[in-house]
Order: C-alpha cells, then sequence, then structure tokens
C-alpha cells in the first residue's frame, strides 16, 4: 500500500491524529501505535494515534513514506503521503 493519508482536526494539531482507514495494512498501524475505533454515528472505522501529526509525519518518514502533498479541507487538516 504505497500511498496513506493522515489528518488531524485544527484545533487538535497536538493530537489525535488520524492515520488509516478500516481497510489499512494492520502491520504498519502497529508500528504507529495505532488503535482502530468507530466514531458515533460512522458505519465505518478508522485508526488513531494520540501523538501530533509532526509526530507521526516523523514515524512514516523514516518508514520510507514522502509527503505529496497536504491541504485544508474545512476545520482539518490532511497529508498524502506515498513510499516507492
Amino acid at each position: 500500500m504505497p500511498y496513506l493519508l493522515i489528518s488531524t482536526q485544527i484545533r487538535l494539531e497536538a493530537g489525535p491524529t488520524m492515520v488509516g482507514d478500516e481497510n489499512s495494512d494492520p502491520h504498519l498501524m502497529s508500528i504507529l501505535g495505532a488503535t482502530k475505533r468507530n466514531m458515533l454515528g460512522n458505519n465505518f472505522c478508522e485508526y488513531y494515534v494520540n501523538d501530533a501529526p509532526r509526530v507521526v509525519l516523523d514515524k512514516l518518514e523514516s518508514l520510507g513514506y514522502r509527503v505529496v502533498s497536504m491541504t485544508g479541507v474545512g476545520q482539518t487538516l490532511v497529508w498524502c503521503l506515498h513510499r516507492e
């Protein structure tokens, strides 16, 4: 899985950070220390870590991921990463 999206709410720059969806690589999620949870009202699960996005980005860089793009969507910050 070479592409990965991570995101956080603007008011939560210190964490938690959403690092994957229910179909994400379980091994990668384990390395990141992510836990799967289902938010009330959603019919899907997401992986979260309590780390700030900067910490998650540092961990992913050490695993060979590079930021392709970053944007703000409403009150959410989103990073797209790719691994060769």
